[in-house]
């Protein structure tokens, strides 16, 4: 059993975007790990492992516009489902 069931990744697009900032307030504020905050201040690739994925979508919708949005449920991978 894994500690935390959902792969979530997205792209967010926005003005005066840090990898930094973004990468410290969701270290501090979703439980997760595997977090990867890498772009530019146009453009942000994120990819987390976390329980609560809707949370992470909200706050990254508050950066700017999220797209290419993919959550995949990594219990069911394991079990050779559909994700």
């Amino acid at each position: 059993m894994l500690e935390y069931k959902y792969d979530t990744q997205m792209l967010i697009e926005g003005e005066n975007l840090s990898e930094d900032e973004i990468n410290r307030y969701i270290k501090e504020n979703f439980r997760g790990d595997s977090l990867l905050a890498v772009g530019d201040e146009r453009l942000i690739k994120i990819h987390y492992h976390t329980n609560e994925p809707w949370k992470v979508l909200e706050y990254c919708a508050s950066l700017g516009d999220i797209y290419d949005i993919v959550i995949e449920n990594m219990e069911r991978q394991e079990r050779g489902l559909q994700g």
